[in-house]
């Protein structure tokens, strides 16, 4: 993916912003989040339009804005996008519904 070329060189630099923002996450109660899920968050949805060169200040004000609600419903439509079910029978479909 180009968009990982591209930001690689920032991760390192970045790490302690991602550490401070997934202690104020679980702060918040959400334990599950990782460094890695919150890196290809960043990737896929905050620096989802490539820049040639961000600036060190702008990838972490980026992390540090980012909102736990932003990130979940973000992981939500990333499960929704890999779950593997089929709703072509009429009782998938009730049993989803309950």
């Amino acid at each position: 993916m180009e968009i990982n070329n591209n930001y690689e060189y920032l991760r390192n630099q970045v790490g302690p912003a991602l550490q401070s923002k997934l202690e104020e996450f679980q702060i918040l109660g959400y334990r599950d989040i990782s460094e890695p899920q919150l890196w290809e968050y960043l990737l896929k949805k905050k620096w989802k339009k490539v820049k040639e060169e961000m600036k060190l200040h702008q990838a972490i004000q980026d992390i540090f804005s980012v909102k736990v609600s932003d990130y979940m419903n973000y992981a939500t439509v990333e499960s929704y996008k890999a779950a593997e079910f089929s709703l072509d029978n009429e009782e998938e479909w009730k049993e989803l519904l309950k």
